[in-house]
């Protein structure tokens, strides 16, 4: 009986001694399109991002990285008064796009064979702008009136995060790989007058945020 405890043991946890080598190369990356609409307050959100990532192994199980490349998030409100015989429809579109930077380490520990469990230590950077329009049309008797504003202000963010995942190498040149959630901190601020800086702490494991991603390794 217990040398079959312990048997299962081995195949669960994985005791196995498959290690990624020093030298492997592998790029990755994020690309993802995203589109909600909300009839109850006529509002739209778009989200579009694009990261490609390039990472290299300074030793066994062991990976430094880095992610560079664009986002890019947009919503869109109307909103319709009426004052007396006079109708006001407003528009409302908010337009925030960064350049990202994310550099990072990866440790991984073997779990079996071809699959590993990983930890990520990374610090994302966010050079970008934020722009908000406003477009106001005004019918009153009959006699229609336009007007429009925007103000632009430039912003810059940065963080420190911790990741879990798991990565299952499907062969030697591919494997598939899931973060679950993160732990971590994020200040932004905007570079206008007065700003004030806007914190973020992320603390757990979250079923909503797990993100899959495709790798292609270089194989030593």
């Amino acid at each position: 009986m217990k040398k079959l405890v312990l048997a299962g043991a081995i195949a669960l946890f994985g005791l196995s001694n498959a290690q990624i080598a020093k030298g492997t190369a592998y790029i990755s990356g994020q690309v993802g399109y995203s589109q909600e609409e909300n009839n109850n307050d006529d509002s739209k959100i778009e989200s579009f991002k694009v990261i490609p990532t390039v990472g290299y192994f300074v030793g066994t199980n062991l990976a430094v990285g880095l992610g560079v490349g664009y986002k890019n998030d947009k919503k869109t409100t109307s909103t319709t008064a009426s004052f007396g015989n006079s109708t006001v429809v407003t528009e409302r579109i908010g337009t925030k796009s960064a350049f990202v930077v994310a550099p990072f380490v990866r440790k991984y520990w073997t779990l079996a064979e071809k699959l590993y469990i990983f930890g990520q230590l990374e610090v994302p950077m966010e050079f970008g702008n934020e722009k908000v329009e406003l477009n106001s049309t005004a019918n009153t008797g009959g006699t229609t009136t336009t007007t429009s504003t925007s103000t632009k202000a430039n912003y810059t963010s940065i963080g420190v995060n911790i990741k879990p995942g798991l990565d299952y190498f499907l062969n030697k040149n591919w494997s598939i790989e899931a973060t679950i959630g993160e732990f971590g901190y994020n200040t932004s601020k905007f570079d206008v007058d007065g700003a004030k800086s806007v914190n973020n702490y992320k603390f757990g494991l979250n079923l909503s945020a797990v993100t899959f991603g495709v790798k292609y390794v270089f194989a030593k």
